[in-house]
C-alpha cells in the first residue's frame, strides 16, 4: 500500500471536486419567497384597509405602506433570483441577505412613526 494521497496536484493548484446540491435547497428558496409574498400582501390587506376606512392621516400612511409592500415584493423578487442563480452555479459563498430585513424594518418603523406623528398633530 503506498502512503501516497489518491488526489495528487502540482503545488499552488487546487482540486476541483463536483458538488451535488440537494433538491431541498431549491425548495427552501422558493419557499422563503413565498413568505415574502405572504408577509406582503398582509402588508397590503393593511395599506387598503387603511385606504379605504381611514381618514386623511389613514390615506397618507396606506400611501406609505403600499410603497414599502411593493419595495418589499421586489426585494423578494430579486433574492430569489440571486440566490437561484448563485445555487445553480454551485456558489461557494452565502447566499444570506444581511441587510434587506434591516432596511425592511427600519422603513415599517418609520412609516409607524410617521403615522403616529400625523395623528397626534392632527386638529
Amino acid at each position: 500500500m503506498s502512503s501516497q494521497p489518491l488526489l495528487q496536484t502540482a503545488p499552488g493548484k487546487r482540486i476541483a471536486l463536483p458538488t451535488r446540491v440537494e433538491p431541498k435547497v431549491f425548495f427552501a428558496n422558493e419557499r422563503t419567497f413565498l413568505s415574502w409574498l405572504n408577509f406582503t400582501v398582509i402588508l397590503g390587506g393593511l395599506a387598503v384597509g387603511l385606504l379605504n376606512f381611514g381618514d386623511h392621516v389613514g390615506r397618507i400612511s396606506a400611501g406609505l405602506f403600499t410603497i414599502i409592500a411593493m419595495a418589499a415584493m421586489i426585494y423578494a423578487l430579486c433574492t430569489f433570483h440571486w440566490r437561484a442563480a448563485s445555487i445553480r452555479k454551485r456558489g461557494q459563498s452565502g447566499i444570506d441577505d444581511r441587510f434587506g430585513p434591516t432596511i425592511l424594518a427600519l422603513a415599517l418603523l418609520a412609516a409607524v412613526i410617521v403615522n403616529f406623528i400625523l395623528r397626534v398633530t392632527e386638529n
